[in-house]
């Protein structure tokens, strides 16, 4: 298609796509926030806030590649606006669940309609806009769910402390009331005309089991789960390699050095950052006394530096490399991390927490943009959605697993978020193993990322990773196109 930015339909188009996509990030932002709040009202340990935050990344990290899949097939538009609605009930079960064990439910339910329209929406754009356009559309997509990232802890706080935490979820309802008579109405139809063969469901299932065995394990302490998700995941590998390029995950991708090395490092990068967004929020809430609307405006720093300074990263890491920006961005990371070690009781947010998130920001400053260049620049220009919908795949498992282990490796109990003394203990345990992976991360992009990453796509595609956006846990952008 050929539609014009400066035209009412391409204006509807990038509003009902930032407004879809909005949801699902401003869902993902506020949470970590509302955990306090949602434990002391269901009476639930620390397990059952791991399951609320993972449970919601389980389902969307094994199916989010078959989402992008089923709208190629079968009309991003149509698979878009299912995934609204699916998006839109689960938050409704979530806002109205009674106990924990239906809120884990509902959020799993809402992952399968992130995996649907996350992808959609990016895809939509893509295939919307002239080509003249297309990278400007893009890049308001980017700013307009940058924005909705650095409001979204405040949004969150506000409404954990006025009308509670399950407004956290309903807020989406109206949204979606509003998106998907628009996306009907303005936004045009499209598929890929090429696209054929059968889904890959049986690497889907088995990729998202491996991922449920294991995160069991670690939480539940379950070595029978562990044993269980290991052998599952090896199926998941030799079914992916028996069905070759047909895979959902196909192995030749893989034979790029640098698409390898630069997932190895994703792999670290977003452990951390799962690990500690998670682990932070509670830690000014339940050890500094912060109210859940205090905690969320006191992460603000790392979304706004991120806004304002991306762009010139990205050009200097397409100037230099990506080895210097990937090595020194987790490291930097890293130190904002060990910083966070000196908040605790009564911290001075000036002096305590502030720098500790500057340090953290202008480190994911550092690294986001050029890692995502070079996860779209590793590959061929065909395969760059392929490429981009693995790496946030990698990125949303990365996360899964750490905030599923951290508690477990820092002796963390199950009612340890009740107690100020007990919570802060293992927080001080838990931010020296999140700036170790992050080093290990930096290690891997100095030792493999030796040459330039040629740039072959289109200039389009520089945003075109979920991870172009403010990260995981405050800032899940998703983009599997």
């Amino acid at each position: 298609m050929d539609i014009r930015l400066s035209s009412g339909t391409g204006r509807w188009v990038v509003f009902t796509t930032v407004l879809g996509s909005g949801m699902a990030l401003l869902d993902s932002t506020v949470v970590n926030v509302a955990l306090p709040h949602i434990g002391e009202d269901l009476g639930a340990d620390l397990a059952v806030l791991q399951w609320t935050v993972n449970a919601y990344m389980l389902t969307l990290a094994g199916l989010i590649l078959l989402g992008g899949a089923l709208g190629d097939r079968f009309g991003r538009r149509r698979v878009f606006v299912i995934g609204v609605v699916w998006f839109a009930l689960a938050s409704l079960m979530c806002g109205l669940a009674p106990n924990a064990g239906v809120l884990i439910a509902a959020r799993a339910f809402q992952g399968v309609g992130g995996a649907l329209l996350t992808p959609g929406s990016l895809a939509l754009i893509q295939a919307s806009f002239h080509r003249d356009d297309r990278a400007r559309a893009v890049g308001l997509w980017s700013g307009f769910g940058g924005v909705g990232a650095a409001i979204g802890p405040f949004v969150g706080g506000w409404l954990v402390d006025g009308p509670g935490w399950r407004w956290v979820f309903l807020l989406n309802v109206p949204l979606a009331a509003v998106c998907v008579p628009v996306a009907l109405r303005h936004v045009p139809e499209s598929r890929d005309e090429a696209a054929h063969g059968r889904f890959d469901v049986l690497g889907a299932v088995l990729g998202a089991s491996a991922l449920a065995l294991v995160t069991y394990a670690l939480i539940g302490a379950a070595w029978w789960a562990g044993v269980a998700g290991v052998a599952v995941g090896a199926a998941f590998v030799l079914v992916e390699r028996r069905r070759g390029e047909a895979a959902m995950v196909p192995p030749s991708i893989f034979a790029s050095r640098m698409f390898t090395s630069v997932n190895l490092v994703t792999l670290c990068v977003y452990a951390a950052f799962g690990g500690f967004f998670f682990l932070a929020a509670l830690q000014l809430q339940v050890v500094a006394g912060y109210s859940a609307l205090g905690a969320g405006t006191a992460l603000l720093p790392t979304t706004v530096l991120m806004l304002l300074l991306s762009a010139r990263a990205g050009e200097l890491g397409e100037r230099i490399g990506p080895r210097i920006p990937l090595t020194v961005g987790p490291l930097l990371c890293a130190a904002g991390m060990l910083l966070m070690l000196r908040v605790g009781e009564d911290a001075s947010y000036v002096r305590d927490v502030l720098p500790a998130l500057l340090v953290l920001g202008l480190g994911m400053t550092t690294l986001v943009a050029p890692l995502t260049a070079t996860v779209l620049a590793s590959v061929d220009v065909s395969r760059a959605g392929l490429a981009s919908g693995i790496n946030n795949a990698a990125a949303r498992a990365a996360g899964l697993l750490a905030v599923a282990a951290l508690p477990l490796l820092a002796g963390m109990g199950p009612e340890a978020y009740r107690s100020a003394e007990e919570f802060g203990a293992t927080f001080r345990r838990a931010m020296p193993m999140c700036a170790g992976i992050l080093v290990v991360g930096a290690v891997v992009a100095w030792t493999t990322m030796r040459g330039p990453v040629r740039a072959d796509c289109h200039p389009e595609c520089k945003v075109h990773c979920g991870v172009s956006s403010p990260p995981l846990d405050p800032g899940e952008r998703d983009a599997a196109a």
